[in-house]
């Protein structure tokens, strides 16, 4: 079998494999507790923002009356909290397809690192086979969260729970959250998953007791009605291992090499030049997300 390198596929090939794997929006928000309707307008309309299609006024109009009937108090009007850029770093991943071998060990190490339950993955490698034998192409996508310069998912977050750092990171503030789902049909990616409570523990006992600083901040024993669990959690570039002077657990196990991070601010970091090469491409870039994870095709 002739297994031919991945250079040949353009961005819509890959765009059609990370397709594949996104929720089914009425699925996802009928088992939320919230409007299903609201939640799937609101990520339509969410889309028309970012790209320059609706304007954020005619959206906060069109929805601020049916959010708060919703949510009550929980429902946090006006802007999305996006943070101003500062003369810090602005974190980006760039990887390269032609050396990913689709091993999955970016999903191995970010779920020990991250610690996360059962169902939830940060990381995961799209793989597909494409051809006739003998000639034969195998093709992989690893897909993070691609921590969006004009995140849908802030868009439409009633709460105000998801926002975006100055270094360029969407975080979510699981204080804040309260587990409606509106960001994870709002996402185009697919980069984001609800924590349902699920464990290990019966496989690792033990497991419960330790759980990663997600964002920095400790949060001690893994236990039922304490936050994560019950709201929405996504890859932060392992945001407490850059607070350390360390990369992403899944850019230092990649035995490929494939993966690359840096500040993208800084013209003579790597990050900044693979940036500038032809092969460059982002996912979906027609809907004006403008991506911070940058593939090499």
């Amino acid at each position: 079998m002739a297994l031919f390198s991945n250079n040949e596929n353009k961005p819509k090939d890959y765009e059609k494999m990370l397709d594949h794997i996104l929720p089914d929006p009425k699925t996802e928000l009928d088992d939320s507790p919230y409007s299903t309707g609201l939640g799937m307008n609101m990520a339509r309309d969410a889309r028309k923002v970012i790209n320059g299609k609706m304007k954020i006024d005619e959206f906060h109009k069109v929805y601020s009356s049916s959010l708060t009937k919703e949510f009550g108090n929980s429902y946090a009007g006006g802007e999305t909290e996006n943070k101003k850029k500062g003369d810090g770093p602005k974190w980006v991943m760039v990887i390269d397809l032609r050396k990913c071998v689709g091993c999955d060990t970016c999903t191995v190490s970010c779920k020990a690192e991250n610690r996360t339950p059962p169902g939830i993955s940060y990381n995961v490698v799209m793989e597909s086979l494409e051809g006739d034998f003998p000639n034969i192409k195998a093709v992989n996508l690893p897909r993070p969260c691609m921590q969006c310069d004009k995140p849908a998912c802030a868009q439409v977050c009633p709460t105000r729970a998801t926002y975006k750092m100055e270094n360029g990171i969407v975080a979510v503030d699981h204080d804040r959250c309260i587990g409606c789902r509106y960001c994870i049909v709002a996402c185009p990616y697919g980069a984001r998953s609800y924590d349902f409570g699920d464990s290990y523990e019966q496989e690792m006992i033990g497991y419960n007791d330790v759980t990663s600083p997600e964002y920095g901040k400790e949060r001690g024993p893994r236990e039922k009605g304490k936050t994560p669990i019950g709201t929405v959690r996504k890859c932060s570039f392992c945001f407490h291992r850059l607070q350390r002077g360390e990369e992403p657990a899944c850019v230092e196990t990649c035995i490929g090499d494939a993966r690359f991070f840096g500040d993208i601010n800084d013209p003579n970091s790597t990050v900044s030049k693979l940036a500038s090469s032809p092969r460059a491409f982002r996912l979906k870039e027609e809907l004006g997300t403008q991506p911070s994870v940058i593939y090499l095709r």
